[in-house]
């Protein structure tokens, strides 16, 4: 999407894109869950610089194959876009190109489903050559079926030689040909820059590498910062970055690679798993896995269930793990009022902390990375799982380590 923001020559916003949200609810989902699904809808239209001014549900078994929505329902919705002068359709699932032309008829908008959005997003925050040539990938891939109904300009007719179809053929199937010849190259692209990513970090096969994982805007990269004590950039936004952050970080004499990889989220577009399995190398070749969650949200167990499901998709599910439960602070906040009495939400986060505990093995741990708070009992847990495993693949290091670590307790 472009042009969502429009200045004036005093340099003053005239005018933002507004949308509606639109979702079709499975019987079985609960009210909870489709809120829940809603307002993640509506950070992502946030993050793209739209104003959400309404939601519409229907509860249906099934999507309309013509549709998504009823009859009725589209009615309902033009009826409030016409009033209002809405400008865009947002569609909480993938819909086919049939689905968008039709709905596009009815309500004479835009309408973009939940992947495109993504998708607009990812190209908004690709920084480096590879996540542009992966982000272009996954766009190409997913509008080739949909360029009838997307570009606009298609109705003229290209004749002349060199065109396979002759005098006459119709320029979106010229285009279609460009694209697919595009997609063609974009991975060949992408082979290359996989080739130069193989041969860096074979250079750097001996060491120990853990790699950050988690739903987006758990603050990943908040933690890498505090770890690896590096600017890496962080944003209350989902995807605030899509390229991956290598930093050597050192524990006591104990040097590992901390990686920050793209945040995962529900429904993400199979494209832009595709396109950026490249980039998760970091955690398919990890020797260790922080799991970020973001306990504050309400549904961090289904996020936590959407990042094990990648990652077994990934087939590194079965990699040491240490979760990591962040905005304790948060969590705080919204589960505990001033007037609750300090002994009680002692016993209901003990209890909290001991069932997860029990859920994880003991591999997880509650901090709070904007306050810096229990980040000393994270890096003391992870210094232990590193540890193992460099003495295990430098055994003759044992000694030098140990000696070091006498030294420091000395000083």
């Amino acid at each position: 999407m472009k042009d969502k923001v429009k200045f004036g020559t005093d340099n003053t916003i005239v005018h933002t894109e507004t949308a509606v949200l639109v979702a079709v609810v499975p019987k079985e989902q609960s009210d909870e869950q489709t809120t829940e699904y809603l307002d993640e809808l509506e950070f992502l239209a946030e993050t793209d610089g739209v104003k959400t001014l309404k939601r519409f549900t229907q509860r249906l078994a099934h999507p309309d194959n013509k549709s998504y929505v009823g009859k009725g329902k589209l009615e309902e919705i033009k009826a409030y876009v016409e009033e209002k002068g809405i400008d865009l359709i947002l569609i909480d699932d993938e819909i086919s190109p049939s689905q968008q032309r039709n709905i596009e008829e009815v309500l004479k908008k835009r309408v973009l489903d939940r992947s495109m959005l993504i998708l607009d997003i990812f190209a908004q925050r690709a920084r480096t050559v590879q996540a542009k040539t992966q982000v272009e990938l996954a766009q190409l891939q997913y509008m080739l079926p949909r360029l009838k109904g997307m570009w606009t300009h298609l109705e003229r007719q290209r004749g002349g030689t060199g065109t396979r179809g002759g005098s006459g053929e119709k320029e979106i199937e010229t285009d279609r040909r460009v694209a697919e010849k595009k997609i063609t190259a974009l991975k060949e692209d992408l082979k290359k820059i996989d080739k130069q990513n193989i041969t860096r970090r074979k250079s750097r096969a001996d060491m120990t590498r853990v790699a950050l994982v988690g739903y987006t805007n758990v603050g990943k990269s908040t933690l890498m910062n505090l770890l690896a004590k590096e600017n890496v950039f962080a944003e209350n936004k989902l995807f605030a970055t899509l390229d991956t952050t290598v930093r050597k970080v050192t524990f006591n004499a104990v040097p590992f690679l901390l990686s920050d990889t793209v945040g995962f989220i529900r429904k993400l577009p199979h494209h832009l798993v595709e396109s950026f399995k490249s980039t998760l190398d970091e955690a398919i070749e990890a020797d260790i896995l922080l799991h970020v969650v973001d306990i504050s949200h309400p549904a961090f167990v289904d996020q936590m269930n959407v990042v094990n499901e990648i990652l077994k998709e990934l087939k590194c599910d079965t990699k040491p793990v240490i979760v990591i439960f962040n905005k304790m602070d948060l969590y705080e906040q919204n589960q505990f009022d001033e007037y609750l009495p300090a002994d009680v939400k002692k016993n209901m986060l003990t209890e909290l902390k001991e069932s997860w505990m029990a859920r994880t093995h003991d591999n997880c741990i509650f901090v709070s990375a904007i306050q810096n708070r229990n980040t000393a009992e994270l890096r003391e847990l992870l210094f232990q799982k590193v540890k193992k495993l460099y003495l295990q693949r430098y055994p003759y290091k044992a000694g030098y380590w140990q000696d070091y670590t006498e030294q420091l307790n000395e000083e």
